[in-house]
């Protein structure tokens, strides 16, 4: 049996040495071999138990309102404040001296008409 391993040992690798010094055509395909059986399927497990629902808990009572607190008392209302007195009427003040009336003056010449247009210039002040 030490043969037969040593012989198929180096006749491999003189097969591996050689095949990549020169190329043989490849050989017409042989014939397909036989398929294999299919493995046995294994059994499904058995699912586990579902678990209870726990109960529900009760809801608290509700607290009662709390009193309402007194009102204040008002505030009395403040005095009223006195009125104020009124001052005095001023002194009237004196009538001023008239004037004197000036002197009246005197009426111009009296011109003689030429029968022409007479235009009439106010005097300026």
């Amino acid at each position: 049996m030490k043969y037969s391993k040593l012989f198929i040992a180096a006749a491999t690798a003189a097969t591996l040495s050689l095949g990549g010094c020169f190329s043989l055509p490849a050989g017409p395909a042989g014939p397909q071999g036989a398929t294999g059986d299919t493995g046995r399927t294994g059994a499904t497990g058995y699912t586990g138990a579902t678990g209870s629902t726990g109960a529900t808990g009760y809801t608290g009572a509700t607290g009662g309102t709390g009193a309402t607190g007194g009102t204040g008392a008002t505030g009395g209302a403040g005095a009223t404040g006195g009125t104020g007195a009124t001052g005095g009427t001023g002194a009237t003040g004196d009538t001023g001296a008239t004037g004197n009336t000036g002197a009246t003056g005197r009426t111009g010449a009296k011109g003689s008409t030429t029968g022409d247009t007479v235009v009439i210039v106010p005097a300026t002040k």
